[in-house]
């Protein structure tokens, strides 16, 4: 903190969004090197401070353009209120502390549900209205979920989580088969028709603030498959969501996507077809959180995300189990992760 306090003040002076003795509090990150002080002044509203670990351009950075694009959609998402290219800094609205991940434990069956349905309905809204903002301005509308990206991701849950966290061996065989395996895998996906993708949606990117779900963390955004953030919220590392209503969810999604011909050919009312590309998008996505958690582990040394998991090997379990074209997957990961046997 006390490295942090001189340029938080110098900031706070310049700005004058502050006083420069204002309170500051230190906020949980996220797993970037980017470091979080809520400031509390006396008589105006807190506001957040993002930090960064040096100087930053403002005006190139893919937050600031995301930024632009998803408050012309318009999408639910923090107020930038100032910033200090030198001093690394973005001053962001202040959306509380409680995520809808640490709001569920406290919601109603209906208050749960409705939470659910209402993020479902801003990833239409996000395809939707993101189709018709689409203009290379935009850093998302000039990167994909394609072949390389997806290839690297699953490439990352081999070196992070297989070798570096399960300390697993590979045999020169086994590298060279999960290579063809992978490979069918994301020319699948990357095949799909894309659509516009915040690229980290779940339960800890989405702030309950003033009763409604705002977007946060969206820097990364991008195209790629209509499931893909689909899949983020309904099958997220973070959070328990039931066989029911994961379908109602997915219905739920079909019914509104129905009839805006987004993603097409696959925007239809088909839901074992669409189920089936949701089912592969988990796996995908699965494995690369699992790599994340393993890289957060033994390169940060942050055991925080050991506790997620077991849930997310649950998930890609389940997936390799369901699909007959991912027997020899499942052998291959089963050989150094028991619980896929």
């Amino acid at each position: 903190m006390t490295e942090h306090r001189d340029r938080i003040e110098r900031f706070l002076r310049d700005s004058q969004l502050a006083e420069p003795t204002a309170r500051v509090v230190p906020l949980t990150g996220d797993a970037s090197d980017r470091r979080y002080f809520r400031i509390l002044p006396a008589g105006r509203p807190t506001f957040v401070l993002a930090l960064h670990t040096g100087p930053i351009d403002f005006a190139s950075l893919p937050f600031a353009n995301v930024a632009q694009l998803l408050q012309r959609i318009p999408l639910p998402v923090p107020a930038i209120l100032g910033h200090s290219d030198e001093g690394g800094i973005i001053a962001l609205e202040d959306l509380g502390d409680v995520t809808l991940q640490a709001h569920l434990g406290a919601a109603s069956p209906s208050e749960h549900a409705a939470l659910y349905r209402q993020a479902v309905a801003l990833i239409d809204q996000l395809q939707r209205r993101g189709a018709e903002f689409q203009s290379s301005r935009y850093v998302p509308y000039r990167i994909a979920f394609d072949v390389e990206k997806l290839t690297w991701e699953l490439e990352y849950f081999v070196r992070n989580f297989l070798e570096g966290y399960r300390g697993g061996a590979l045999s020169a065989t086994h590298r060279g088969a999960l290579a063809a395996e992978w490979s069918a895998i994301v020319t699948e996906l990357a095949a799909e028709p894309r659509v516009l993708c915040h690229r980290d949606y779940h339960s800890r990117n989405l702030m309950l603030h003033g009763g409604s779900l705002c977007i946060i963390d969206f820097q990364d955004a991008r195209m790629g498959p209509d499931t893909y953030d689909l899949v983020s919220l309904l099958r997220d590392s973070y959070v328990d969501i039931t066989d029911r209503e994961l379908d109602e969810l997915i219905a739920y999604f079909l019914a509104l996507k129905k009839g805006t011909g987004v993603g097409e050919p696959h925007a239809d009312s088909r839901p074992q077809e669409f189920r089936r590309r949701f089912d592969l998008m988990a796996l995908q996505r699965n494995l690369k959180a699992l790599g994340t958690f393993g890289y957060q582990t033994m390169a940060r040394r942050n055991g925080v995300y050991i506790q997620y998991m077991p849930r997310t090997l649950r998930y890609a379990r389940t997936n390799l189990e369901k699909y007959p074209r991912f027997a020899r997957l499942r052998e291959l990961l089963a050989t150094y992760i028991e619980e896929l046997r």
